[in-house]
């Protein structure tokens, strides 16, 4: 142990461990608007809290709610099921803000302990381990508030905490920024699809035809998106047992298998899910390799995610997801990519697939889906724009790869003094 550190239990340190409280405990509903309501799933292992996953309450609920009522500042801690050992910090931007009953509330009264360490001390993979192998192999996992008093750690001196927090949140807060970058872009994007091609804003004083879907401008079509497509690669009741081999769950092989799991409103999700596989099995699975611009969709549980491929191509798609490439001469893929993630694309999707328990496309099904088609002068404006925002997206992810992936290094040597911030700042710097 270095010099000066000292060791706690959380319990001493803190005047509140509780737990959140079910609205309907007290004949309450969850409101459209009103006090945020942090659930969960709002909480992940990154520290970040999801805003888009509260849910809120009435003003009324919140004040009956006392003991769940949150300040900026409280650490949260999910105790449960599949978020057991998220974590995330109260901001006081969220506050008036209350809790669940699957999240403990920490919250800490010491003047010698700074809040965001402790909160970096249970992101420590250590911590979430101990969490894990504590709650047993119930269908249920959990910990319980005395178990969470209980956890101890090692503090150094106050500045100093306030130097691992504070190099730890400057990684943290340039990931955070880049998520918001790319949320901003995305909502861009759509907009100025929908304002082309769902509302068509430019061509309202043009000539207007009938169609399929209604009125559209003069000299467009709707076509299925079979006409609009080179090829969909559809990998349905394969499995690498009948190729002669197997994923691999270390990152041994070259290629990355990705699945339906892994694919989220845009974005590549849940990276330690993700399984691999060497060259040999690679070029046996994907006899299409995918190209920039190919978009994944998934076909079933769930139906209807979407990724638009950039930069890295060499991804080998497992059961449930499609690759599905546009032929530019009809359709640019941009194009294709926004519809397929439009309200309108997403219907149609639904409105296609089957399945009672879980519901999925068939490919067949895919490609009855009606899309209007622009003309190609109108298409290529729109289109060069769109691929600057896809672009600009994916610059963000794999620079906050690298940020990730230094953080999740750097943070338990920081935590347990095998490395001191005066020998992190300048490799921490070069990235920032």
């Amino acid at each position: 142990m270095p010099q000066n550190w000292k060791t706690y239990k959380l319990g001493d340190l803190t005047s509140v461990i509780t737990k959140g409280t079910t609205p309907s405990t007290y004949g309450f509903d969850f409101e459209n608007s009103g006090i945020n309501y942090i659930r969960a799933q709002s909480l992940n292992y990154d520290g970040i809290i999801n805003e888009q996953a509260f849910s809120f309450i009435s003003n009324k609920a919140h004040h009956k709610l006392k003991r769940s009522q949150l300040q900026a500042n409280d650490i949260l801690f999910s105790m449960a099921g599949a978020y057991l050992g998220m974590v995330g910090m109260v901001k006081e931007s969220f506050c008036p803000a209350n809790t669940n009953q699957a999240v403990g509330i920490i919250r800490i009264n010491n003047p010698s302990v700074y809040p965001k360490f402790v909160e970096y001390a249970l992101r420590n993979p250590s911590t979430i381990a101990y969490v894990n192998s504590q709650s047993g192999q119930s269908a249920q996992p959990n910990i319980n508030l005395a178990e969470i008093g209980n956890l101890t750690f090692l503090f150094p001196p106050l500045q100093e905490q306030k130097s691992i927090a504070s190099i730890l949140s400057a990684l943290d807060d340039k990931i955070e920024l880049n998520l918001q970058m790319n949320k901003t872009l995305e909502e861009m994007a759509m907009a100025l699809y929908k304002h082309w091609f769902v509302d068509f804003g430019p061509f309202q004083n043009g000539e207007f035809v009938d169609s399929e879907l209604g009125m559209i401008p003069e000299g467009w079509e709707v076509k299925l998106l079979d006409e609009v497509v080179e090829l969909i690669i559809d990998h349905r009741g394969k499995t690498p047992k009948k190729l002669g081999g197997d994923w691999s769950v270390t990152p041994d092989g070259c290629f990355q298998a990705i699945s339906a799991k892994n694919i989220k409103s845009g974005k590549i999700v849940k990276p330690d899910t993700i399984k691999f596989l060497g060259k040999k099995l690679f070029y046996k699975w994907m006899k299409d390799p995918l190209k920039n611009k190919d978009i994944l969709l998934t076909s079933e549980a769930p139906i209807g995610e979407y990724y638009f491929i950039l930069n890295k191509t060499d991804y080998c798609l497992s059961q449930r997801l499609f690759g599905i490439r546009a032929n530019p001469r009809v359709l640019h893929p941009e194009l294709l990519y926004c519809f397929l993630s439009s309200t309108y694309g997403q219907q149609q999707l639904f409105g296609r697939g089957s399945g009672s328990t879980v519901q999925g496309i068939k490919q067949s099904e895919l490609r009855k889906l009606n899309i209007i088609v622009p003309s190609m002068e109108q298409q290529i404006e729109v289109a060069k724009t769109l691929f600057e925002y896809y672009t600009l997206m994916r610059n963000n992810d794999d620079e906050n790869q690298t940020l990730t992936k230094l953080r999740d290094t750097i943070l338990p040597k920081l935590i347990s003094g095998e490395v001191r911030v005066k020998d992190i700042k300048q490799t921490v710097a070069q990235v920032l």
